[in-house]
């Protein structure tokens, strides 16, 4: 018996201090909901249990476990299916070459296809950008080199679950958990494994994509684990999580959570489960209790029986559990998209006018995000442009907009938008003579200049802002022809101060 799941935990607060600067330079090229979070870790763990009379439990069990700050988990898993089943039988030295292995690999580029070796084969993977057209695949070329005598394993993903698989127990009601998942409500999946609970977790936080889940989530949550008491409390409400767990001492200690998903076994890919009902909460007792959703939640939206329709003539048609995720995967990212569209285009009209950077004031503010002013937007421009779903919309934007996702979207994205007024705000600085400038004013304020500009350089490579190449070149040269027009004391001062 083995089982392969993923468990994520909190970073211990004393040790935020960036080891990985590597992998900060290649985040800002990432889709944001692939960016690494400082705050957390993931283990994945391949375990094995084998039968042994001569031991008093009866079985012999070991586990073999990949920390990673990287959320890939298809990648991981695949790494460790190949390596964990020979390293039980071979012990550390197997462990020794596989690491070696994993020392050759280039650095994890997104949009580059990767050849990464690892014990007699190599894995060819590549890690999605920001600029991937969101749902599209780029697919890995498959290209046997000349002489080469390796086994060349193609991965289509690096991050996603069988995303059917996951929802096929609870398909009826999927539009409702990704309600539930958008609004960061709390939310259990009791499961009768690790690794079902922890693919269903994942696959509920895969749901919004590509809208990030900013709350916190555990694919594989235990008695032991830091936050227990802090997540079990019945002190006060339950926080904005989403658990996965499989002690049944968790179906006594969340039973005053509001959602709670009780899967039975996944079946194998091609057969499908009896469909679970939603149920009233006062009904989940233990974890005997039937599979089910024990919620009170009304839906705001109607639900797409259409969705239903195509899902369950795939099922007759025994339709390959890998076909069913495209199209669950396509169905959430429209539904993701047609409710994130009006947002977008409203938090874009928050930006000021081009004409309105002046390259000597500071750059502009960008106006204040207001609900109502956005609800009025709805009218005309609102998600029934492009979807066919029906429903309390507003009631559900409301909502939204008092959740920690909106929170994170938000924020995110006014970053975004600042970042790129300080870069519009260099571009005009660029345009700018400043050479003239300079005889206009005194050595005083041409050397207050001069240290701004290079507070804006530093800021600009510190933030990776979106600046061209070409920009900030254009900056240096100004800089140092500045500097070199002044007296030649100060010039010895400003050249040592920071960087030209």
């Amino acid at each position: 018996l083995f089982h392969l799941f993923c468990f994520r935990f909190r970073q211990s607060s004393g040790r935020r201090v960036s080891l990985h600067c590597l992998l900060d330079q290649f985040d800002k090229d990432l889709p944001v909901y692939l960016k690494k979070d400082p705050a957390y870790f993931y283990g994945y763990v391949y375990f094995r249990q084998v039968r042994d009379k001569t031991l008093k439990r009866g079985y012999f069990q070991k586990s073999l476990v990949l920390i990673s700050k990287l959320p890939y988990i298809h990648f991981f898993h695949t790494v460790l299916k190949q390596i964990a089943p020979e390293y039980f039988e071979k012990n550390e030295p197997y462990l020794e070459a596989a690491c070696n292995d994993v020392d050759q690999w280039p650095a994890p580029v997104p949009g580059k296809t990767l050849h990464l070796p690892i014990m007699g084969i190599v894995m060819k993977v590549r890690i999605p950008t920001c600029h991937d057209k969101p749902g599209t695949t780029q697919l890995v070329q498959s290209t046997q080199q000349v002489g080469d005598t390796h086994i060349s394993v193609i991965l289509p993903t690096v991050h996603e679950v069988d995303l059917f698989r996951c929802f096929c127990p609870v398909f009826l009601h999927s539009q409702m958990l990704w309600e539930l998942v958008l609004l960061g409500e709390p939310l259990v999946v009791m499961a009768p494994s690790p690794s079902e609970s922890s693919e269903t977790v994942l696959a509920l936080v895969n749901c919004i994509s590509p809208l990030k889940y900013f709350s916190d989530f555990r694919p594989y949550f235990t008695i032991h684990d830091s936050e227990f008491k802090e997540y079990t409390t019945r002190t006060q409400a339950p926080p904005s999580v989403i658990l996965g767990v499989t002690n049944p001492f968790f179906a006594k200690t969340l039973q005053h959570w509001p959602h709670i998903i009780r899967i039975g076994d996944l079946k194998p890919a091609g057969e499908i489960p009896k469909q679970v009902k939603v149920k009233k909460l006062k009904n989940l007792k233990t974890l005997d209790s039937k599979p089910g959703v024990y919620t009170s939640y009304k839906p705001y939206l109607n639900r797409d029986e259409e969705i239903i329709k195509q899902l369950q003539k795939g099922v007759q048609q025994k339709r390959p559990s890998e076909a069913q995720s495209v199209i669950l995967r396509r169905y959430f990212l429209e539904l993701t998209q047609s409710f994130i569209i009006p947002l977008e285009r409203y938090v874009a009209s928050l930006m000021p006018l081009q004409k309105s950077i002046s390259p000597w004031k500071s750059p502009p503010q960008l106006r204040q995000f207001l609900p109502e002013e956005f609800m009025k937007t709805l009218e005309k421009t609102g998600p029934q442009l492009t979807s066919r779903i029906k429903g309390d919309w507003i009631g559900l934007y409301r909502h939204f907009l008092k959740s920690p996702n909106f929170d994170g979207w938000f924020k995110t994205r006014r970053k975004e938008m600042t970042q790129k007024l300080e870069a519009l705000h260099l571009e005009a600085l660029c345009e700018e003579d400043l050479l003239l400038w300079t005889q206009k004013h005194t050595e005083v304020e041409t050397v207050d200049l001069v240290l701004k500009l290079k507070n804006k350089l530093l800021q600009a490579d510190r933030e990776h802002l979106p600046v061209k190449p070409d920009t900030m070149e254009k900056l240096r040269t100004h800089i140092d022809a500045i500097i070199l027009a002044l007296p030649e004391d100060l010039q010895g001062i400003l050249l040592k101060t920071g960087m030209t």
